[in-house]
């Protein structure tokens, strides 16, 4: 088994964290690290604004994905963190429009929270995917 971090040169690089950890075995897991509505250089898109967010997530997720070798067809679980008083709508909107509608859809979880990390993010998105190894 071989474990590998990927941070691509499109997303924020933190020193803390990795953008998503590849796993290499019989197949290739891919667990992606909560994306929020941060751009590249680390500025917040859209702040106060649920959708905007959204579309920043999903081409955070996106990028993050593709630089492991994954799409969101091979997306198995979202887990959707939205600040309470916020509507998930605006957000499922924006991710449906940004990824369409796969065929086999991912599990999803929506968890309500207080806050997060840095208090202009609205929603913050973390994904596992898991696709056939790579030769």
């Amino acid at each position: 088994m071989t474990v590998t971090p990927i941070n691509p040169e499109s997303l924020h690089r933190n020193p803390a964290f990795s953008q998503a950890i590849a796993i290499d075995g019989p197949h290739r897991t891919v667990y992606v690290g909560g994306q929020n509505a941060v751009d590249v250089d680390g500025n917040v898109v859209g702040r106060d604004d649920v959708a905007a967010q959204a579309g920043q997530v999903a081409r955070n997720l996106q990028a993050a994905l593709e630089a492991a070798g994954a799409t969101m067809d091979d997306v198995v679980k979202l887990t959707v963190y939205l600040v309470e008083p916020n509507s998930a709508f605006p957000a499922y909107e924006t991710f449906q429009r940004v990824w369409g509608m796969p065929a086999n859809p991912p599990t999803i979880s929506l968890l309500y929270v207080s806050g997060l990390f840095q208090p202009d993010f609205l929603l913050e998105v973390d994904a596992v995917a898991v696709l056939p190894r790579i030769p």
